[in-house]
């Protein structure tokens, strides 16, 4: 037996439960995991309230999380490339990466590199593809200024330094307390709330070229308001209002293979080319509590659970 997250109907985070589950048995090119550290997201807890049946149906009792990394414990048949005692990065579309052992497709691995951390690679999946899909998709270049909301959360953090990467003046709309943080990585931190249309403006005197939402709450609005074209206006956050003014909603849909955009990125971290925060670590047991942090919508970088 081991210990997983698990929920038995849709709702608030009372439902949330950490219980005994059989070992599970990998398949035909998939991978067992021992998890080493598994991130927490927003999409989660949406995906828990029901909210989300359409896109995303569920079967009960049902699982919990996509980001992970471990050290592989066992490989079915077809499996080349990896073996037992492997430490790995990767993600889970079982919904079942918030446990001690979970069943992985081999495809859905890359190696992690020995100078991540736990606790950053088993971040990184959700906020990392993200991230890189939401910035690429609105192309910022050398000389161009991008804004981008949500800018010091799990998100928002790496993607204010894959803008920088790109020569692109950015500015970061968060909390005055991160804003030090921003400046830190180059990027021109924006208190967000009344006026901030002005305080925008005062930062990028010849204009916004492009505009990534990461929060949602009127971003898609603004961006037009501050004369950004629909096709440089990116949201992960406000589907309706995407839907009105026909501006993306490029994520990690469009950061291509997962893998492959994680062996990037984290590359990037080994190297100290990118910086991934992490804001808390709980243990398994403490998952209520996790997603309660999570939910304040308020935490800079991520929070992580720890088997």
């Amino acid at each position: 037996m081991t210990k997983a997250v698990r929920y038995d109907e849709f709702g608030g985070i009372d439902v949330l439960r950490v219980e005994e589950v059989e070992r599970p048995v990998p398949g035909d090119g998939q991978v067992l995991v021992r998890v080493k550290a598994a991130g927490i997201n927003p999409s989660e807890a949406i995906i828990r309230t029901g909210a989300l049946t359409d896109m995303f149906p569920s079967t009960f009792p049902s699982g919990q999380g996509s980001d992970l990394a471990g050290v592989i414990e066992e490989t079915g048949t077809g499996v080349d490339g990896f073996q037992p005692g492997d430490e790995v990065i990767g993600f889970s579309n079982r919904r079942a990466s918030q446990a001690e052992l979970t069943l992985v497709e081999a495809g859905d691995l890359t190696d992690k590199p020995e100078k991540v951390s736990w606790e950053i690679a088993g971040s990184l999946y959700v906020v990392g593809v993200t991230a890189w899909g939401a910035v690429h998709s609105v192309r910022p270049e050398k000389g161009e200024t991008v804004v981008i909301s949500g800018a010091a959360g799990g998100v928002g953090s790496l993607a204010v330094q894959l803008a920088r990467r790109t020569g692109a003046t950015v500015i970061g709309l968060a909390s005055e307390s991160n804003h030090e943080w921003l400046r830190s990585h180059g990027v021109i931190p924006v208190a967000y709330g009344d006026g901030v249309a002005d305080r925008i403006r005062a930062a990028a005197p010849h204009g916004v070229d492009a505009f990534v939402d990461l929060y949602g709450g009127g971003y898609v609005e603004l961006a037009l308001a501050l004369g950004v074209a629909k096709e440089r206006i990116d949201t992960i956050a406000d589907f309706a209002a995407a839907a009105k003014y026909g501006v993306k909603t490029d994520g990690g849909v469009a950061a291509g293979p997962g893998a492959e955009v994680l062996a990037e990125l984290a590359a990037l971290i080994a190297d100290g080319q990118l910086k991934l925060p992490i804001a808390h670590v709980y243990p398994l047991a403490q998952v209520r509590e996790a997603y309660t942090e999570l939910e304040r919508r308020h935490t800079h970088g991520k929070i992580v659970l720890r088997p």
